[in-house]
Parts: C-alpha cells; sequence; structure tokens
C-alpha cells in the first residue's frame, strides 16, 4: 500500500459543474414562480444540479446518515459531560432505535450506518458490522501524546474513504454525516484552533451534554496543552490528525475528501464534522464546494470553521446532541429544494410580434 498524501486531493476533486449551475439559473428564471422568492432553496436546487450535473434536479432519492464513533483518551481529564469510554452506549442507543437521531431518521424514511473507528470497548457488546473496521480501541490523550501512530492515521483516513467509496457504489446519493463520541468536541476544537490561528478560550464550547464552567475551564487547558503539540506539524494534515486528533475524526476527513472525489455530496452535523471539513479544506481547497452545513449547534469551534469556509447553516435550532441529528433536520429542506427546482412549472413564451392574430406582416 503506498503512503498517503492528503494534498493529492487537491488534483482528483472538481468543482460541481458550473456550466450546469448556470442551466439551473437560467431554467429557474424562466418558471412561475418570481426568481429569489424561494430564498435560499433556489441556490439549493442550483447547487444540487450542479452537483449531479442535471438540468432539471433529479431527486434526492438514496440519503444514508454516515455515522463514525470513537472514544478519546482526553475524556479522563474530565472534560466531557460523560464519563470516559462510554461512546459504546451512544452507539447502542441509536441502534436500538432510542437516539435523537434514530428517531428522526426512523421518521425520516432514512437508513443509518454506524461505524466504529475507535470505540474503547469489548468489540462483543455491539454487532459486527459496526466494531469489524475499528482502528484502534480508544484513541490518545491528545494533551500529552498523539492521540494515534502516523500507522493508525492512515488506516483511519483510508477506513472513512472506503466507506465513501461503498455508499457511492450503493447509489447513495446524498450522505447526512455524524459522529458519536465522548470527547469529540475536544479534538475537534484543537484542529479548528490550530487551523484557524486561534487560542483555546476562542474554539472551546459546553459539548454535547453541556458542561459546567469547572469542567469547561478543564477542557479549555486540554485544547490549550493540545494546541501546543499541533502547531509544529500544521503543514501536514495526516500527522495533525495522528497527533491531536482521532481515530473517528480522520476516518471522518477521509471520508469527505473521498466522497467529493465521487461527487456525492454531504450534509455537515456538529463541530466534529467541520473541523474534519476544515482539515480536508487544508488538503483539497475545492472539497468544501461537496458539502453544506446542516445547522448551527452554538460550539464556537464550528462557527469558526464554517466562517472560515464561507459555509452558512441551513437551520439554527441549537442541537447539540450529534449523531446526524441536527444535520437530519436540514433534509428536508435539501428535498424539497431539488422538488420545487423539478416540478414548478415554467411560464409560458411571450408571443413573438409577428404571432399576434390579427397582426401583418408589413414585409
Amino acid at each position: 500500500m503506498s503512503a498517503l498524501n492528503l494534498d493529492d486531493f487537491s488534483d482528483l476533486i472538481e468543482r460541481p459543474d458550473s456550466g450546469m449551475r448556470r442551466d439551473a439559473e437560467e431554467r429557474r428564471e424562466r418558471q412561475t414562480v418570481p426568481a429569489g422568492a424561494l430564498g435560499r432553496l433556489d441556490e439549493l436546487g442550483e447547487w444540487l444540479s450542479a452537483a449531479q450535473r442535471s438540468v432539471p434536479v433529479r431527486a434526492v432519492a438514496q440519503p444514508r446518515v454516515v455515522v463514525f464513533a470513537g472514544d478519546h483518551g482526553v475524556a479522563a481529564l474530565g472534560v466531557s459531560g460523560r464519563p470516559a469510554a462510554s461512546a459504546h452506549t451512544l452507539v447502542r442507543e441509536a441502534l436500538d432505535g432510542t437516539s435523537p437521531g434514530a428517531v428522526v431518521a426512523r421518521r425520516a424514511g432514512v437508513p443509518v450506518r454506524i461505524v466504529d473507528a475507535g470505540l474503547d470497548c469489548d468489540p462483543a457488546l455491539l454487532p459486527g458490522d459496526v466494531v469489524r473496521q475499528r482502528v484502534r480501541r480508544g484513541s490518545g490523550r491528545i494533551d500529552v501524546e498523539d492521540a494515534l501512530t502516523p500507522q493508525e492515521a492512515e488506516e483511519a483516513v483510508r477506513l472513512g474513504m472506503r466507506v465513501a467509496d461503498e455508499e457511492a457504489d450503493s447509489g447513495t446519493d446524498l450522505v447526512v454525516l455524524g459522529d458519536l463520541s465522548v470527547g469529540g468536541t475536544t479534538p475537534a476544537a484543537v484542529l479548528v484552533a490550530a487551523l484557524c490561528g486561534t487560542d483555546a478560550s476562542v474554539v472551546t464550547g459546553r459539548g454535547g451534554v453541556r458542561i459546567d464552567d469547572l469542567t469547561w475551564m478543564r477542557k479549555c487547558a486540554a485544547v490549550r496543552d493540545a494546541l501546543r503539540r499541533a502547531r509544529p506539524v500544521l503543514g501536514d494534515q495526516l500527522r495533525l490528525l495522528a497527533a491531536v486528533g482521532g481515530a473517528d475524526l480522520a476516518a471522518t476527513t477521509g471520508f469527505l475528501l473521498q466522497s467529493a472525489v465521487r461527487r456525492m455530496p454531504v450534509i455537515l452535523d456538529g463541530v466534529v464534522s467541520a473541523a474534519c471539513a476544515l482539515v480536508g479544506q487544508r488538503a483539497a481547497f475545492r472539497a468544501p464546494d461537496w458539502w453544506l452545513a446542516g445547522h448551527l449547534t452554538g460550539e464556537p469551534g464550528q462557527a469558526k470553521a464554517l466562517d472560515r469556509m464561507a459555509m452558512t447553516p441551513l437551520l439554527d435550532q441549537g442541537v447539540t446532541v450529534g449523531g446526524g441529528t441536527g444535520a437530519l433536520l436540514a433534509l428536508p429542506l435539501v428535498q424539497a429544494a431539488a422538488g420545487l427546482a423539478a416540478d414548478l412549472p415554467e411560464a409560458p413564451a411571450a408571443p413573438k410580434p409577428d404571432d399576434r392574430p390579427g397582426v401583418l406582416d408589413a414585409t
């Protein structure tokens, strides 16, 4: 297996088809509802046309929720509202259909795929199809050690790439991306701070389970210490993921980049997917053209990352539970945009002067 260089994605990823987008814009101007009257739905429909290379746009017929799961050693410092090494319980709830994301997905008729990239639990606790591709059991404590070895980081990125290929090959036409982790918002904050050149306190939020002030201060300290370890490897995105990321974050990054290669649109969920998208942008500047920001969580790191990528979230409902829940709420907007772009009738063409009844051709 050849060594992986994330910078190679820059040559592999093309932008959505700009010619198709212009055709979609022109078609929109001919429809009976005035252009602009549908707000951002017009923009979404045109973006989908460009991604699909299709005018009129096709319906989003096979969406899929893809969730990468993992535990983070930094959670042992008490930076999370959940106990360390307990992410498998979140996965179990999702599999049982009792998590918020599972409930919304079931109501929407969207299948959910969960991939264990780095859970810290006995594999026997979860189904084999979930745990079979695990990279390692938990990720290292990033304030004092690397999250992954270089080999593990590459394996995790390749795992995400494989999942993207499997989804694209199976006909998935849009992915709702999520994460399930304990401690995952801490490495996400480190990645955002490192890539945006900001201090720990600017990007450190309260997490999915809202933490108190003392826990937040511990989390800030962990982000600050990990940030010192991140800065020397900023020039190499794979080394950055190994130093201060984690197996689930590295897999998510690989998934995002390969989805862009395969021209498969993705709706981002919270701060973890936003941080991974920011790493992906650093590797391949055209990649974010294939991603949508589903919603705003209130995490400052997410807001910072989305601002850096010039992404405006579709929704702002303050959802923090993860698992793709907030991004799923945005899916009906995207589907509605596709339906309106495809099905609104075009206004009849204005008759030419010569075609009007009772008008003779002077020639």
